[in-house]
Protein backbone atom coordinates (compact mmCIF):
# COMPACT_ATOMS: atom_id res chain seq x y z
CA UNK A 1 0.00 0.00 0.00
CA UNK A 2 1.38 3.41 -0.95
CA UNK A 3 2.32 5.70 1.90
CA UNK A 4 0.62 9.12 1.93
CA UNK A 5 3.21 11.84 1.27
CA UNK A 6 4.09 13.78 4.38
CA UNK A 7 3.27 17.47 4.33
CA UNK A 8 6.42 19.59 4.21
CA UNK A 9 4.73 22.80 5.37
CA UNK A 10 3.44 21.35 8.68
CA UNK A 11 5.80 22.34 11.51
CA UNK A 12 5.27 22.47 15.27
CA UNK A 13 6.41 25.83 16.64
CA UNK A 14 5.69 25.47 20.37
CA UNK A 15 4.07 22.80 22.50
CA UNK A 16 2.67 22.97 26.03
CA UNK A 17 3.57 19.52 27.37
CA UNK A 18 2.73 20.44 30.94
CA UNK A 19 -0.93 21.07 30.03
CA UNK A 20 -1.83 17.37 29.72
CA UNK A 21 -0.28 16.74 33.14
CA UNK A 22 -1.99 19.63 34.94
CA UNK A 23 -5.37 19.49 33.17
CA UNK A 24 -7.89 16.90 32.03
CA UNK A 25 -8.52 17.92 28.41
CA UNK A 26 -12.22 17.53 27.53
CA UNK A 27 -12.07 18.73 23.91
CA UNK A 28 -9.82 20.74 21.64
CA UNK A 29 -10.30 23.37 18.97
CA UNK A 30 -8.10 24.67 16.17
CA UNK A 31 -8.07 28.46 15.94
CA UNK A 32 -6.26 31.06 13.89
CA UNK A 33 -4.17 33.82 15.44
CA UNK A 34 -3.65 37.45 14.39
CA UNK A 35 0.06 38.25 14.21
CA UNK A 36 2.35 41.05 13.03
CA UNK A 37 4.93 40.40 10.31
CA UNK A 38 7.89 40.39 12.69
CA UNK A 39 6.09 37.83 14.88
CA UNK A 40 5.67 35.44 11.95
CA UNK A 41 9.35 35.81 11.06
CA UNK A 42 10.32 35.04 14.63
CA UNK A 43 8.03 31.98 14.67
CA UNK A 44 9.64 30.66 11.49
CA UNK A 45 12.94 30.66 13.38
CA UNK A 46 11.16 28.85 16.22
CA UNK A 47 11.50 31.33 19.07
CA UNK A 48 8.30 31.10 21.10
CA UNK A 49 6.83 29.67 24.29
CA UNK A 50 3.17 29.00 25.15
CA UNK A 51 3.73 27.15 28.45
CA UNK A 52 2.67 30.08 30.67
CA UNK A 53 -0.13 31.33 28.45
CA UNK A 54 -3.90 30.98 28.56
CA UNK A 55 -6.91 31.93 26.46
CA UNK A 56 -9.99 33.84 27.59
CA UNK A 57 -13.22 35.27 26.20
CA UNK A 58 -13.46 39.05 26.67
CA UNK A 59 -16.25 41.20 25.19
CA UNK A 60 -17.29 38.51 22.73
CA UNK A 61 -13.74 37.93 21.42
CA UNK A 62 -11.20 35.20 22.14
CA UNK A 63 -7.74 36.35 23.29
CA UNK A 64 -4.42 34.60 23.92
CA UNK A 65 -2.62 36.13 26.90
CA UNK A 66 1.02 35.86 28.01
CA UNK A 67 2.31 33.88 25.02
CA UNK A 68 5.98 34.69 24.37
CA UNK A 69 7.21 35.38 20.84
CA UNK A 70 10.82 36.61 20.75
CA UNK A 71 11.52 39.87 18.93
CA UNK A 72 12.87 39.54 15.41
CA UNK A 73 16.24 41.31 15.32
CA UNK A 74 16.21 42.39 11.67
CA UNK A 75 12.68 43.82 11.73
CA UNK A 76 12.21 47.52 11.12
CA UNK A 77 9.20 47.69 13.47
CA UNK A 78 9.48 45.28 16.37
CA UNK A 79 6.59 43.83 18.35
CA UNK A 80 5.79 43.52 22.03
CA UNK A 81 6.86 40.06 23.26
CA UNK A 82 3.96 39.16 25.57
CA UNK A 83 1.08 41.20 24.16
CA UNK A 84 -2.51 39.94 24.01
CA UNK A 85 -3.19 38.35 20.62
CA UNK A 86 -6.64 37.95 19.12
CA UNK A 87 -7.67 34.40 18.22
CA UNK A 88 -9.84 33.84 15.16
CA UNK A 89 -12.87 31.62 15.73
CA UNK A 90 -16.56 31.73 14.80
CA UNK A 91 -19.12 33.43 17.03
CA UNK A 92 -20.86 30.11 17.61
CA UNK A 93 -17.62 28.61 18.97
CA UNK A 94 -16.98 31.70 21.11
CA UNK A 95 -20.42 31.25 22.68
CA UNK A 96 -19.63 27.59 23.46
CA UNK A 97 -16.25 28.52 24.96
CA UNK A 98 -17.80 31.30 27.05
CA UNK A 99 -20.38 28.86 28.44
CA UNK A 100 -17.67 26.33 29.24
CA UNK A 101 -15.50 28.83 31.09
CA UNK A 102 -18.08 30.93 32.91
CA UNK A 103 -20.77 28.36 33.70
CA UNK A 104 -18.92 25.05 33.91
CA UNK A 105 -15.65 26.29 35.41
CA UNK A 106 -13.44 25.05 32.57
CA UNK A 107 -10.13 26.59 31.48
CA UNK A 108 -8.90 27.35 27.95
CA UNK A 109 -5.34 26.03 27.66
CA UNK A 110 -3.14 26.39 24.55
CA UNK A 111 -1.75 22.97 23.63
CA UNK A 112 0.21 23.38 20.38
CA UNK A 113 1.16 26.25 18.08
CA UNK A 114 2.06 25.16 14.55
CA UNK A 115 2.20 26.02 10.86
CA UNK A 116 -0.55 24.13 9.02
CA UNK A 117 -0.30 22.60 5.54
CA UNK A 118 -0.92 26.01 3.90
CA UNK A 119 1.82 27.69 5.96
CA UNK A 120 -0.57 29.58 8.29
CA UNK A 121 0.00 29.80 12.04
CA UNK A 122 -2.65 27.86 13.96
CA UNK A 123 -3.16 27.24 17.66
CA UNK A 124 -4.82 24.21 19.20
CA UNK A 125 -6.72 25.15 22.35
CA UNK A 126 -7.94 22.60 24.87
CA UNK A 127 -11.09 23.04 26.95
CA UNK A 128 -9.86 21.60 30.22
CA UNK A 129 -10.63 21.05 33.87
CA UNK A 130 -7.83 21.32 36.43
CA UNK A 131 -6.55 18.10 38.00
CA UNK A 132 -6.08 17.61 41.74
CA UNK A 133 -2.89 16.03 43.09
CA UNK A 134 -4.47 12.59 43.48
CA UNK A 135 -5.64 12.72 39.84
CA UNK A 136 -2.09 13.51 38.72
CA UNK A 137 -0.72 10.57 40.73
CA UNK A 138 -3.32 8.23 39.22
CA UNK A 139 -2.43 9.38 35.70
CA UNK A 140 1.27 8.88 36.40
CA UNK A 141 0.68 5.39 37.84
CA UNK A 142 -1.40 4.42 34.79
CA UNK A 143 1.32 5.66 32.43
CA UNK A 144 4.04 3.78 34.35
CA UNK A 145 2.00 0.58 34.29
CA UNK A 146 1.55 0.94 30.52
CA UNK A 147 5.32 1.29 30.06
CA UNK A 148 6.02 -1.70 32.27
CA UNK A 149 3.44 -3.78 30.40
CA UNK A 150 5.09 -2.90 27.07
CA UNK A 151 8.51 -3.92 28.45
CA UNK A 152 7.14 -7.26 29.60
CA UNK A 153 5.51 -7.95 26.23
CA UNK A 154 8.66 -6.96 24.34
CA UNK A 155 11.08 -9.07 26.39
CA UNK A 156 8.69 -11.92 27.18
CA UNK A 157 9.81 -12.26 30.83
Amino acid sequence: MAKKPENKNYKVIAENRRARYDYAIESDLEVGIMLHGSEVKSLRIGQSNIADSYASVDDGELWLTNAYIAPYERAMFSHEERRKRKLLVSRKEIAKLWNATKREGMTLVPLVMYFNDRGLVKLKIGVAKGKKNHDKRATEAKRDWGRQKQRLLRHGD
